[in-house]
């Protein structure tokens, strides 16, 4: 019997550390906590994450170092907008603050009388990013995984 690897439809199941290579500062971890569970070739996961884990079998650890282009991207000034300030209903923005909206998240960079400037940029646009990861198991997907699109189960998404 060969060992099975990651590959597109399988379900794989890993414990990881992401810091900024820069500085060794941690942003995520599964450390102390459940492992991360996703659906392969499903765009659960940054681009790169998955192609530097193909192949992997249960028990293996890579390390590696994603440049923005395969992780987050590079910031954009077309995901930065002017709004009314009236489309902020009851809150009161200030720069710096952190929102989310139907389009997902976003930081207020600018406010004036009129109208407030935000950057829809996700936080980590422009950043490399560094994954220490420990495959803790990989295996075939369900059929209803593979219809939902995501893995089912502890570490994956519940119903």
């Amino acid at each position: 019997m060969t060992d099975i690897v990651i590959e597109k439809d399988m379900v794989a199941t890993v414990h990881y550390t992401g810091t900024f290579p820069e500085n060794e500062e941690e942003f995520d971890s599964s450390k102390g906590g459940e492992p991360l569970s996703f659906l392969v070739g499903h765009k659960q996961m940054i681009p790169g994450f998955e192609r530097e884990m193909m192949g992997a079998m249960a028990g293996e650890k890579r390390t590696f170092t994603l440049p923005p282009e395969d992780a987050y991207g590079q910031p954009s000034d077309e995901n930065i907008v002017e709004l009314s300030k009236e489309q902020f209903g009851e809150i009161t923005p200030t720069e710096g603050m952190m929102l989310m909206s139907d389009a997902g998240p976003f930081k207020v960079v600018g406010v004036n009388e009129e109208t407030v400037k935000v950057d829809f940029n996700h936080p980590m646009a422009g950043r490399a990013l560094k994954f220490e990861v420990e495959l803790v198991e990989v295996r075939k997907a369900s059929a209803e995984e593979l219809l939902h699109g995501h893995a089912h189960g502890p570490g994956g998404y519940q119903h």
